[in-house]
C-alpha cells in the first residue's frame, strides 16, 4: 500500500522552523488551533514536534511568564524529539503503531526531509472504509 495516499503535503501543513522562538511558535499554534505542530530545520529536515504541553511547561517553569521574554527563548529548548517520523516507504502497520501515541505522523523522504504528515483522521477514515468493505 502506498502511504502517500494518506499524506497531507508539506505545502498544506502548518509547521515551525527550528530557529523560531517560543513566542513565535505559540502564536502560530494559537492561530491555527492545533495541539501539536512539526518542527523542521533550515534545510527542511524533520527535527521534532512542539505540543501545547511543551508551551504550558515552558510558561509554568518560568517564574515570570512574560510573552516578551519568550521572544528570546529558542523553540528547540522546549520541543519534543520523541514524536517519531516514518519513511515515505513505511507500511500501514508502522503508521498505525506510530499514530497510537501521536496526534499525527510526520513523513520524511529517504534524505530525512519533511514531506508532510498523516493525520489520525485520515487513518481512521481508511480503517472505517476497510471495515465497511469487509462486512
Amino acid at each position: 500500500m502506498n502511504i502517500l495516499h494518506f499524506i497531507m503535503p508539506k505545502a498544506e501543513v502548518a509547521f515551525l522552523s527550528a530557529e523560531s522562538t517560543v513566542r513565535q511558535g505559540l502564536e502560530k499554534m494559537l492561530f491555527h488551533g492545533y495541539a501539536a505542530i512539526p518542527v523542521i530545520d533550515r534545510e527542511g529536515k524533520y527535527e521534532g514536534t512542539v505540543t501545547e504541553g511543551n508551551f504550558l511547561r515552558a510558561l509554568y517553569n518560568d517564574r515570570d511568564p512574560d510573552l516578551k521574554r519568550l521572544e528570546n527563548v529558542p523553540l528547540r529548548s522546549i520541543m519534543r524529539r520523541d514524536y517519531s517520523a516514518v519513511s515515505a516507504n513505511a507500511d500501514i502497520n508502522e503508521i498505525l503503531s506510530t499514530a497510537i501515541n501521536q496526534n499525527f505522523v510526520p513523513v520524511v523522504d529517504d534524505r530525512g526531509m519533511f514531506i508532510g504528515i498523516i493525520t489520525r483522521k485520515s487513518i481512521i477514515r481508511y480503517l472505517a472504509t476497510v471495515t465497511t468493505q469487509l462486512e
